[in-house]
């Protein structure tokens, strides 16, 4: 399978780079964001300039950035932004000027959290959009099951067979660990956080317990909540975080956590092939993984937009997507007939949701009830926003 063309993506990106002096692209290493940038730069025409921070002639031209990028024009491309931090305070200045003609687009495999100096230097002048790997949008729903076992990485779900995807994904992990980590500044040992990652996929799709990890590792509550902290800030890690609800049941305070790409999660349990999927006890844990990510891609949905909500006597919400004044919920079934369930029924209680989606792996699209719908996942871009 050759290339795939990602027009929503170059489309979001186009007009965020229209709109704002300086915007930064995040998202988890090999994610296709050179890619995306470099076809934005051959639809935008014009002058552009590329640089490329893991190129040490790149790195040695921006030696002095300012006399470097002050004369340019158009779009200036910054990739791997986080191994020169000291380009920040030099793109406000930059950015500042007044009637400027360039626009600045910087690339940084890490989330602006981690990227401390870029938010607080540049803050106010800069757009951060995170980019995912593919999405059901651009590879169709057809080819869902390659999309959920090989993950959205381009290089994984392109690779020629499953075995050279998960080959690339063993590699990437290992690459990951033992020279990306460091790069951003993290000094904990390859071996404890391949352990931790490891560890944490055999808890993906629960809530966080930290007691019980500083346990297995010998360390403090603290320390573990510090390696869930960073794998997250590396993008490689999504939490959601609880929701609490001003009513009388006692709700819980941990987030939920899953392993961002279901490909990742698959080479950490040893999953390598579809039908290893499918006789695999964290199959229904890895599937709603899956399509959370693909929900949060089709309605755009940013982290601070999501939330898990759970109380202590055993009501539970998947997603709880809180945009505005409307409060959507979520929940993933893999089943062709779910049913609706008294956890759903408190959940619009309690939370006084607008609707209720349940995502299953049925071919139809139904009401449950009402203000719960249930959605076919094969008709998600369909029926998701009706």
């Amino acid at each position: 399978m050759g290339m795939i063309d990602r027009p929503k993506e170059l489309k979001t990106l186009a007009a965020l780079i229209k709109r704002h002096r300086v915007v930064g692209i995040v998202g988890a290493r090999q994610v296709g964001k050179t890619t995306l940038a470099r076809f934005l730069l051959k639809n935008a025409g014009g002058q552009s300039t590329y640089y490329d921070l893991e190129n040490p002639e790149d790195l040695s031209r921006l030696a002095d950035p300012m006399l470097a990028l002050k004369s340019l024009k158009g779009i200036v491309v910054i990739d791997e932004v986080q191994r020169l931090p000291e380009l920040f305070p030099v793109l406000r200045v930059l950015a500042d000027r007044p009637k400027a003609q360039t626009r600045f687009l910087i690339l940084g495999s890490a989330s602006p959290a981690l990227l401390r100096q870029g938010s607080e230097t540049l803050a106010g002048r800069i757009y951060y959009h995170e980019l995912g790997g593919f999405s059901l949008d651009d590879v169709g729903v057809k080819n869902y099951r390659r999309l959920w076992l090989r993950g959205s990485f381009p290089r994984s779900y392109l690779a020629s067979s499953d075995a050279a995807s998960g080959e690339w994904r063993k590699g990437f992990i290992r690459t990951f660990l033992e020279r990306d980590l460091p790069q951003l500044g993290i000094t904990i040992r390859s071996t404890a956080m391949h352990r931790f990652w490891n560890m944490l996929a055999h808890y993906h799709g629960q809530t966080w317990n930290a007691s019980e990890f500083g346990r297995s590792f010998g360390v403090a509550d603290t320390t573990v909540r510090s390696y869930l902290d960073l794998l997250s800030s590396a993008l490689v890690v999504r939490q959601f975080l609880p929701w609490h609800e001003n009513i009388s049941k006692r709700q819980i305070k941990s987030p939920k956590v899953y392993i961002s790409d279901s490909g990742l999660l698959h080479a950490l349990l040893g999953i390598k092939t579809y039908k290893d999927l499918e006789s695999h006890p964290k199959i229904g844990a890895s599937w709603e993984g899956f399509v959370i990510e693909q929900v949060m891609r089709w309605l755009e949905l940013g982290s601070e937009e999501c939330f898990f909500w759970g109380t202590h006597a055993g009501a539970e919400l998947d997603l709880l997507v809180v945009r505005g004044r409307e409060r959507l919920g979520f929940e993933v079934k893999l089943t062709s007939s779910p049913l609706v369930t008294p956890s759903m029924r408190n959940a619009i209680s309690d939370l006084k949701l607008n609707r209720l989606i349940v995502i299953h792996a049925g071919e139809k699209t139904f009401d449950l009830a009402g203000k719960i719908k249930a959605v076919a996942f094969l008709r998600l871009p369909e029926d998701l926003k009706t």
